[in-house]
């Protein structure tokens, strides 16, 4: 009997390794929910427990000089993570699309989605207060299965660090699990085209 894997997943997990960084993003992002009043509206308009940048700043990396650092990072994750899925750009490279900043009181979460009109999306974890909660991600299969028996792996729980780097395709559907920390857990999310 041959049975074969088909249609990988892929998921990329490596820590920024800057600590000096982190701490400068960290700075930046409280500054953001600080200043930024847009922003605050849009999370107390949708429901958001906490705040963030999402639909009201489209600039970070020009506004502050960490955030530019944390792209020129980023734009080397992404393009290691396009080589190990076998992406063939044709001798180009993705490019960052969107980058925004979310700090998530506890209780917060955000429910299952995906990213339209980007290739890899991914988040950067600033600073985590235990118990804050993992990256849900979803078999893409499940809508498919119809009347598949259950099966062990329909959800994968990653369990990030202060410094973790996650990507994945933009296609994969991935929720935020609720933060049961005490703090805020702050995260900058990115997605690439």
């Amino acid at each position: 009997m041959s049975v074969r894997s088909l249609f990988p997943t892929f998921f990329y997990d490596e820590p920024l390794d800057d600590a000096d960084l982190l701490a400068a993003l960290g700075d930046a992002c409280r500054d953001l929910a600080r200043e930024d009043r847009a922003g605050q509206a849009w999370s107390k308009a949708h429901g958001y427990r906490g705040y963030t940048s999402y639909a009201s700043l489209n600039d970070l990396p020009q506004r502050d000089p960490a955030f530019a650092a944390l792209k020129r990072r980023l734009d080397r994750h992404v393009a290691a993570f396009a080589e190990a899925a076998g992406f063939d750009l044709g001798g180009g490279r993705l490019k960052l699309d969107s980058l925004w900043v979310n700090l998530l009181k506890g209780g917060g979460t955000h429910s299952g989605h995906i990213h339209p009109h980007s290739a890899v999306s991914g988040t950067l974890y600033v600073e985590l207060p235990p118990g804050s909660g993992a990256l849900r991600l979803e078999d893409p299969r499940l809508p498919l299965m119809m009347a598949a028996p259950r099966r062990e792996g329909t959800f994968v729980y990653a369990e990030p660090q202060p410094g973790s780097v996650f990507l994945w395709e933009s296609w994969l559907r991935h929720e935020v699990m609720p933060n049961r920390g005490k703090g805020e857990r702050i995260s900058i999310s990115f997605n690439y085209r």
